[in-house]
């Protein structure tokens, strides 16, 4: 009997690439939030769409956890892909500039279908490559950070979406990309068969102690174990302070560029590029580069790394945003530690409880992505319409300082494998 064809394990970054560039759109949000500002929408109403977002991207990325093993991951991308289009394609077609359509199609809606279809090319991704598991989170979720430049620039310098056809049709046009990309990138999404493993690879000592010590521990166990609430807290203060960044990326180096004496012109341009290129294209390639760090350096020890300077990055950013030199590199750095996040947390949630549930336990540590979603930009919201930014940045710097010091308390569980 002739032996079953593999795929070609390749194809599987090809999809998840494909798929995470329509799921980065939340981190575009940006881009719109001049529009609506103009059309009298409050610092915080802006904030309160992608704090939805974000919550909702979260929360139903548990349920998408305990779904995986029973739709299958291809399955659970496509319905993740259907439900994000349709968020912002109703956006487009109902919303206008009201703030409700807009919260529930974008915030809820949206938010819902990113939940649903982000952890598939991660927990597809690290069983095709467990040879490379930071590598290939990091490359699988690299596409997430890239797509804010791709969406941003699209509505304004590139394609001049917004300013050509306005807020509606932007939407609806994305909608319909979103639902098709998504759809196209779910293809691949399948799981090797049970056993396989890279041809001519052998794990080495190092990774054959840490798979004879792991147990493969579920959801529940999980949840019993203060090294998961350690490492949640150490991810939600990370997350805080890169998300108030970004939701406020355009807002608050306007200000400052244009109490520095720059038209409002000119701080539009100089904050958008900061956001649509230097922050999101560091925020891609932070999660490759922190991936592959921590495949050498190990998953802690890089975390304190990021943790440790991107405190630093966050408290100095008050103070840089009204030049724009500095702007561009606060923003460099500040997207570059940010985007290890989603390399790091991941490949530390494996190696801690097992690779097995990764999909189902990935999901339980995502929620501090939402709580981080909610503090992070309503806080920074709050603060702005206080006029007191400043503030909000030496917070998220100070929580960021202090997720370093938690997540050097993490201990390996040493339970032998079930």
């Amino acid at each position: 009997m002739p032996e079953k064809k593999i795929m070609n394990r390749n194809f599987v970054v090809f999809g998840a690439i494909i798929i995470q560039l329509c799921l980065g759109a939340i981190y575009a949000w940006s881009v719109f939030t001049p529009t609506l500002a103009d059309n009298d929408w409050s610092k915080t109403q802006t904030q309160a769409v992608f704090a939805a977002g974000l919550a909702l991207f979260a929360i139903v990325m548990v349920i998408a956890g305990r779904l995986m093993p029973k739709l299958g991951p291809r399955v659970l991308a496509m319905a993740g892909g259907i439900v994000l289009g349709l968020g912002y394609l109703l956006a487009g077609l109902f919303g206008g500039t009201d703030f409700w359509p807009i919260f529930i199609f974008v915030g809820i809606i949206g938010g819902s279908g990113i939940g649903l279809a982000y952890v598939v090319p991660i927990a597809v991704g690290m069983r095709w490559f467990p040879d490379k598991k930071g590598l290939i989170t990091g490359l699988a979720v690299a596409g997430f950070g890239f797509g804010a430049t791709l969406w941003v620039k699209l509505a304004g310098s590139w394609g001049n979406l917004i300013g050509s056809y306005g807020l509606s049709t932007t939407f609806t046009i994305y909608g319909i990309v979103f639902l098709l990309a998504v759809l196209i990138g779910s293809i691949w999404m399948v799981f090797p068969p049970e056993g396989w493993k890279p041809k001519g690879w052998n794990p080495t000592e190092t990774q054959k102690k840490a798979d004879s010590s792991t147990k493969q521990h579920t959801s529940g166990e999980m949840l019993k174990t203060p090294q998961f609430y350690m490492i949640l807290l150490t991810f939600a203060f990370g997350a805080s302070a890169g998300l108030m960044t970004i939701g406020l990326m355009k807002l608050f180096p306007m200000q400052a560029l244009e109490d520095a004496g720059l038209t409002k012109l000119a701080a539009s341009g100089i904050a958008g590029t900061a956001m649509a290129v230097f922050f999101s294209l560091a925020n891609g390639l932070g999660r490759i580069a922190w991936g592959a760090i921590s495949d050498k350096l190990g998953r802690k020890k890089s975390i304190i790394l990021m943790m440790v300077t991107q405190g630093i990055f966050v408290i100095c950013f008050q103070w840089i945003a009204g030049t724009p030199g500095l702007l561009y590199l606060g923003a460099t750095l500040i997207g570059f530690n940010f985007g290890g996040n989603f390399a790091l947390f991941p490949t530390i949630t494996a190696d801690t409880f097992g690779a097995k549930y990764i999909g189902q336990n990935y999901g339980w540590v995502f929620l501090a992505y939402g709580i981080g979603g909610i503090f992070g930009p309503i806080m920074g919201g709050k603060l702005g319409d206080m006029n007191n930014f400043p503030l909000a940045f030496t917070i998220c710097g100070i929580l960021c300082l202090l997720a370093a010091g938690i997540i050097a308390g993490v201990k390996p569980l040493t339970s032998k494998t079930a």
